[in-house]
């Protein structure tokens, strides 16, 4: 291990020794300095872990070191050290950049668990830097993988207005993306050191939603024991995505219009407003146009979310995509899964490339995540997809209608019929199987079977 290099900026050579010898003892390399110049001058020309600086030397005395050093980029815990401090020192120190303070003399142990905290403090800083840049890596455009044509431009959009606060309403089918295109917005603008904060409005219970959203103050309400920070406030000069926006009760669509139109929100119980920035992305699977023709959803608030749409094609207008989903889910979930897949067999790519994915891009995820668990080779071969997959057609069965039937029911009836044998057939009898391809339960399947009158051979 790398030992610890610690800077010491003091005038008093006997104290800088002792404190040289204490550092020494618990692993750390020790270079001192005999003033605020010199202290700059070191760190100029070499890198420290740490600084312990005195507060009272000659010529620089250690608050001008803490502002220079500051201004010069220094990224150093530096400790500021004082026999004659006050806590008015400290303050100014801890405002000009400071780590920490602590008062002369003290104790090695105060030193060394002074030193062991700004350790810690720092290796969070660098967890959380690292973190920051895997997100931003991976809700970048680059991730959003695609040579669609539809897509391609849909991405120059996104790019041009991610910079800008406007409203967006992103739409499209379950799993084809929304929440990583409202990321990827998130972390290409000025907000993206901010938080980006999702909600689903569909799955919190409506008599809480207003409080999540907005906040509360102590006493609102029967379990509001203390006052509470809304999502809004918490993704203030940020970003807050409202998925499923199409769910939205009608009294909070009033609210969240007013949102909009003023950027205030008010806490559950409180009679102030409060002034927040944020950035609003919605997305919903539903079409909107005619929930406001229904009278199902406000049409001014649909017009305020609507300034910028996004519409995310279903995976089956994208098949071109295949191949580059499959690649780039293989190579994600062979880190995740320590596993050396290198490949798919042509018959489980052209299965993937006939099926419907009505769950798209995300079904595609959990199917490719699927069969690399499943596979010990360094192939996916069609045997560890799911049946419903191996088996799927393009060609839905031709069922002859009677010329003068016209009802709906008894021909459906029929057409279920007529599966249900074909896919008995198709799986010599095994149930477990039909129901798979049928895509219904195992219940519903022997319901139907005795339902119609099914003579199995």
């Amino acid at each position: 291990m790398v030992p610890r290099r610690i800077l010491i900026v003091d005038d008093e050579e006997s104290f800088r020794n002792v404190l040289t010898v204490i550092l020494k003892k618990e692993g750390y390399e020790v270079e001192g300095a005999a003033n605020g110049e010199e202290g700059l001058k070191k760190i100029f020309d070499s890198a420290f872990d740490h600084i312990l600086c005195d507060i009272r030397m000659p010529q620089m005395d250690g608050l001008e070191f803490l502002q220079e050093s500051k201004k010069r980029g220094e990224e150093s815990p530096i400790i500021m050290m004082s026999a004659y401090g006050t806590v008015d020192t400290a303050i100014e120190a801890m405002k000009l950049g400071a780590y920490d303070y602590i008062s002369k003399p003290f104790r090695p142990d105060e030193i060394i668990l002074t030193l062991k905290k700004a350790e810690e403090r720092e290796r969070l800083r660098k967890e959380n830097e690292l973190l920051k840049r895997e997100v931003r890596k991976e809700y970048s455009f680059e991730n959003i993988v695609s040579k669609n044509e539809k897509m391609i431009k849909l991405f120059e959009i996104i790019r041009k207005v991610a910079p800008y606060k406007s409203t967006i309403l992103i739409t499209g089918e379950s799993g084809t993306g929304k929440e990583l295109v409202a990321r990827a917005l998130h972390y290409s603008s000025d907000r993206e050191k901010m938080l980006f904060v999702p909600v689903n409005c569909g799955a919190i219970p409506e008599n809480l939603l207003e409080s999540e959203l907005f906040g509360h103050v102590k006493g609102a309400f029967t379990d509001a024991i203390r006052t509470k920070k809304g999502l809004f406030e918490e993704a203030d000069e940020g970003t807050i995505f409202l998925d499923e926006i199409g769910e939205l009760p009608s009294q909070l669509q009033v609210k969240l219009l007013r949102v909009l139109q003023d950027g205030e929100i008010r806490r559950v119980g409180e009679s102030k407003s409060i002034r927040i920035d944020v950035r609003i992305v919605a997305a919903t699977v539903k079409d909107l146009v005619r929930e406001v023709n229904e009278g199902r959803f406000r049409e001014d608030l649909f017009y305020r979310l609507n300034v910028l749409h996004l519409n995310l094609p279903p995976l089956r207008e994208r098949k071109e995509d295949i191949p580059l989903l499959v690649r780039h889910f293989i190579n994600k979930y062979n880190q995740v899964l320590n596993k050396q897949v290198k490949d798919v067999d042509p018959k489980a790519l052209e299965s993937l490339m006939n099926y419907k994915w009505s769950g798209n891009v995300r079904e595609l995820e959990n199917t490719i995540e699927r069969a690399l668990v499943l596979t010990d080779e360094e192939k996916i071969d069609l045997e560890y997809l799911p049946l419903g997959i191996q088996n799927f057609q393009n060609d839905v069965p031709v069922v002859p209608i009677v010329e003068e039937e016209y009802s709906i029911k008894k021909t459906s009836r029929f057409m279920e019929m007529s599966l249900i044998k074909k896919a008995l057939k198709k799986t010599k009898g095994n149930h477990t199987q039909a129901a798979r391809l049928l895509e219904i339960s195992h219940r519903a399947l022997l319901y139907k079977i005795k339902d119609y009158g099914i003579v199995e051979s």
